[in-house]
Formats: structure tokens, sequence, C-alpha cells
């Protein structure tokens, strides 16, 4: 009857010495030697303890209905105004003049966040007014929740100006989240959930548009317009109306965060281990050497007792 091999194990050889005998030194500096050269290779890659890592996030955005926009006319002295907020309102005088402002907000693939913005401002004229460059400024809640927990206000900032007289802006774009520094792992981050806008201010200058830009882009996390294609359409000096139309979406953005320990550690054992591997079959095959060709004086110890006749 043919016989097959069902089954194979190894015969293991115990190779002794003395604890202070230079076979023991030897294999005590291959084990130090196989578990520290890994380490000092990985780390000396740059790339042992990441400081830093990404994901992709659709965020949480919800316009907060807060508009300022400043018209200027051909004439440089005059200008044309009107915001959200009525203690600005009250110090335009007769620089202020009510728009017909419309605004939607759309969840295209229905996951429960908005993904794009509908916005459009009709400013009505007078027969000698010409519009020349117009400034829009929108905000907007800003959430973020899968790693990262985010809250806070950001806006949209607009700006377009042409020689000549013009009917109509049109703004395509996507806000986009700008860091400066890493996001916290863990915790709720609300170091920026404050106004962009002091709304409650008496004073002109809290709604000074260069001003509220340099205050803005002190934060470390903010919002911007990217992407941004705007439009120009020139009119006709008779026109009695100027009108804004912005189309902004929300897409999903890459967050830069700091990881935790423990991904840390994930990171670093994966690429401790992957060179781990080589250097222990290399200084087993070593030791296999020294120890079976008596190298260094030891006494082995074979498994199959020996029978003498």
């Amino acid at each position: 009857m043919a016989l097959i091999d069902v089954h194979c194990a190894p015969l293991l050889v115990r190779y002794r010495a003395g604890i202070f005998s230079r076979a023991s030194l030897f294999t005590l500096a291959c084990l130090l030697l196989t578990c520290i050269c890994p380490l000092l290779i990985a780390y000396r890659s740059h790339g042992l303890w990441p400081r830093t890592a990404s994901y992709v996030e659709q965020p949480r955005v919800t316009f907060r209905h807060e508009v300022l926009l400043m018209l200027h006319l051909q004439q440089s002295d005059q200008f044309l105004a009107w915001s959200t907020f009525q203690n600005l309102n009250g110090m335009l005088g007769d620089s202020l003049r009510i728009p017909l402002v419309k605004a939607n907000e759309e969840d295209r693939n229905r996951d429960g966040k908005f993904d794009v913005l509908h916005f459009s401002l009709e400013m009505p004229l007078a027969s000698s007014e010409v519009v020349l460059s117009a400034d829009l400024l929108l905000t907007f809640s800003y959430q973020l929740h899968r790693m990262a927990t985010v809250k806070l206000q950001g806006m949209m900032y607009a700006s377009h100006s042409s020689p000549l007289p013009g009917s109509e802006l049109h703004v395509n774009g996507d806000l986009m989240l700008t860091q400066r520094q890493p996001l916290p792992h863990r915790g709720l981050d609300v170091r920026y959930d404050v106004a962009v806008i002091n709304g409650s201010s008496p004073f002109t200058e809290a709604y000074d548009i260069p001003l509220i830009i340099r205050a803005y882009q002190e934060r470390n996390v903010t919002t911007r317009l990217d992407n941004s294609v705007k439009v120009w359409r020139v009119g006709s000096e008779a026109s009695n109306s100027f009108r804004i139309a912005v189309l902004l979406r929300y897409p999903e953005q890459t967050i830069v965060y700091q990881p935790g320990f423990w991904e840390m550690m994930k990171a670093g054992w994966v690429q401790y281990v992957s060179i781990l591997l080589p250097f222990i079959w290399l200084f087993t095959r070593i030791k296999d050497f020294v120890f079976q060709n008596q190298v260094l004086s030891t006494i082995p110890k074979h498994p199959v007792k020996q029978h003498h006749a």
C-alpha cells in the first residue's frame, strides 16, 4: 500500500551553556539587535509616530442668514449698503437700500446635510446710480463630528469690481475649510463658535469689511470661498436694479487632526513589526550556523534518545 505524508514536525535541538558563557552573551546580543535595530530604522525613517492624520468628512453647514452688502457707485464718494444688522442699518442713513433677498439650501444626496446654497439679492437703483463694484459677506454655522468634534462660525466673502457699469454679479464656488493647525482628536472644540460680525455693536468699526476680515483671518480654523468663478454682467447706465446670484457648494473636506495615543501606537506597531520580521529571520539563521557548527561551545540536547547496544 502506498504511503503519503499526512503531517510533519521538526525536532527541536536545545543548545545549553552557562549563564555567563560566550554563547549566552552572543544570544543576548542577537536578541538586543533583533529588537533594537528595527526600532532605530523605523524611527530614523521619520514615520514611526505620526504627528498628524487626516480623513474625509462631509461637514454640517447651515446658512445663518446674516448678510452684509456694499455696492460702490460711479461717484467715488457714494455707496449703497444693506445688512441684516439693525445697528448698522440705522447708521447708514441715505446709503441704506432695502433689497429683495432669497436663500434656499438644498440636500441633494438626502443624507440629512445641506450640500448647496442658492442665494440671490436684488438691490433697487435710481436712474442716476451706476454700480461699479460689489462686496458681499455671508456667515455660516459649520460642524464636524466624525473624528474631531468642532463647532465654528465661518463666512464667505465675495468681491468684484469693473470699470464698466454692472447689472448682475454671479458667483459660483465652494465653501472650503482652512486650517493653520491640526484639530484635536477628542473633546468639543468651540474656540471659534463666536460671531464673525458683532451685530450688537453700536460702532461703525465693527461692520467695516477690511477690519472684519483682518480679525477673522487671525483664527486658526476658518471657511472661505474657493474654486470660484465670478461673472460680471454689464448693464446699461439706466438699470433700475443690481442683482447678485450665489451658488455655493458645501463639499467634503479633508480634515487634519492630531491622532490619539492608541492610534499612534497602532501606526508605529505596524511599521515596527514589518521591519522586525526580516531581522528575526536573519538572526535565527546566524544562530543556527553558530550553534550547529559549534563556533561557540555549547551542549546540544537532542529530543531523540540514544540507544546503545
